[in-house]
């Protein structure tokens, strides 16, 4: 039977797993909500409004599901992880505290204004609270990464009777991490929320939608994504040169070097064996790895030896690693092949769209491999160097947190099926609905004739 640590982080596993996904959505869908109402206001064309009223009911959706999940995350502190606010609640406490003050407060006063208020109150207040959401959810994520970076890289505090207080708190914000993960997470928001545009443009036009909004949407989620993908890889490699500087252990992990080497090889695949401290069935190239981390075919790479007891498990890493890497290599050629067909053709075929909407949840699994590299890449610390997980964890009774884990199971399975049915429902139901209506064409008209006298 599972003992109650591993039964913990199982179900703060599947809590975090679930939660990220919506967050990872609304973060960046808010950016493109607000690139449509701007265009709407400069050009009074109302297919940009019909982009947004679509996609404001699915960030509606998903942000609802991001504040429900969310909370219950909060909870795990005290009932499964006592230790980690016992030893380290002068810094994460005041750190969540902020994203609540500065962040959720800004998203919760206009969130309102932003979904009911768009003919309640003058487009530009309206704007300007689609803007101040915009702003609150970056925000979020701005102090939740905080928080999480200096997890992984703890700076600015000292400890007195083994609790720690923070001592500068710039540094412990603006932790040696942080930077690197705060730019890498808002991409990958970016991509997930670009793909799900694409995918479910793409669905609404296999379906036989022929309007113009799903075609607007449609370019501009793959141009964000031709353009974001890219810096993706480029802000991923200065994540890895910063994690081989601060956490040697969890690159020798991602990378499969079990013994300290120059001239390392690039493993493209491999099973990693930990008891035998070697792997099996490698494909690799010669030096690639220290020529991707060190900038030196030559350069010294730290192996898993060096670490003993201290690293984390390495299989888990290390494929999660290729899942987010090969996830990544794809969206780069599927975004850069389908945008330049439609900028050559103004349309898709029905390959392309089909394989954007295979790919409407790509982002997810991306993110979720990498939230996983960087997770149980941490282990055996919670914080590290300062706090373990076994230090931190409950001693409550293995049955006890298994019957929760099987509640949440249960529980977020269901969402998570009824979100899928329901965002292709809207897209279906979306299909249905007219191009514009005579409401849209008068006022377009009234605004066109309104410049030309100007």
């Amino acid at each position: 039977m599972l003992d109650t640590i591993v039964l913990s982080r199982i179900q703060f596993a599947t809590n975090i797993s679930f939660h990220i996904l919506f967050p990872t959505i609304t973060i960046a869908l808010c950016w493109f909500l607000l690139f449509f109402k701007i265009r709407y206001d400069q050009t009074g064309d109302p297919v940009w409004m019909r982009a947004y009223r679509f996609w404001v009911k699915i960030f509606a959706l998903t942000f609802a599901l991001g504040v429900v999940s969310g909370l219950t995350m909060s909870f795990q502190f005290g009932t499964n992880w006592p230790g980690f606010m016992e030893k380290v609640g002068n810094i994460a406490g005041p750190l969540l505290g902020y994203e609540v003050l500065t962040a959720f407060f800004l998203e919760a006063t206009f969130l309102g204004i932003m979904l009911f208020g768009i003919k309640r109150v003058p487009p530009k207040i309206h704007t300007l609270a689609t803007a101040i959401v915009t702003l609150g959810t970056t925000l979020s994520a701005f102090w939740i990464l905080s928080l999480n970076s200096w997890m992984q890289t703890p700076t600015g505090f000292e400890l007195r009777d083994g609790v720690v207080y923070p001592v500068d708190w710039l540094a412990v914000i603006f932790n040696p991490s942080f930077p690197y993960r705060f730019g890498h997470v808002l991409l990958a928001s970016g991509l997930t929320a670009s793909f799900l545009m694409a995918g479910l443009s793409a669905y609404r036009i296999l379906r036989g939608d022929v309007k113009r909004a799903p075609r607007l949407a449609l370019k501009v989620s793959l141009t964000a994504a031709m353009i974001l993908a890219p810096m993706q890889a480029l802000m991923g490699d200065f994540h890895g040169l910063n994690t081989l500087e601060h956490q040697p252990q969890k690159i020798a992990a991602m990378e499969g070097i079990w013994h300290t080497e120059k001239g390392a090889p690039l493993l493209l695949f491999a099973i990693p064996d930990e008891k035998e401290k070697r792997n099996h069935f490698e494909i690799a190239i010669p030096k690639m790895a220290s020529l991707i981390l060190t900038h030196d075919l030559n350069g010294e790479i730290k192996g898993l030896n060096e670490f003993e007891g201290k690293h984390p498990p390495v299989k888990p890493v290390f494929f999660a690693f290729r899942v987010m890497v090969g996830l990544g290599m794809l969206m780069i050629s599927v975004a850069w092949i389908a945008r330049i067909q439609l900028f050559r053709n103004n349309s898709l075929p029905p390959w392309l769209l089909k394989t954007l909407v295979a790919m409407s949840f790509s982002g997810w699994v991306a993110t979720l491999a990498g939230w996983y590299v960087t997770e149980i890449g941490r282990q055996p610390y919670l914080v590290s160097g300062v706090l373990t997980t076994a230090e931190a964890a409950t001693d409550i009774a293995p049955a006890n947190v298994a019957i929760s884990l099987a509640m949440y199971i249960i529980v977020y399975g269901f969402l998570l099926v009824a979100y899928l049915h329901t965002l292709f429902v809207m897209a279906r139901r979306a299909i249905e609905i007219e191009e514009i209506s005579d409401d849209e064409h008068a006022t377009f008209s009234l605004k066109n004739e309104e410049r030309s006298h100007a």
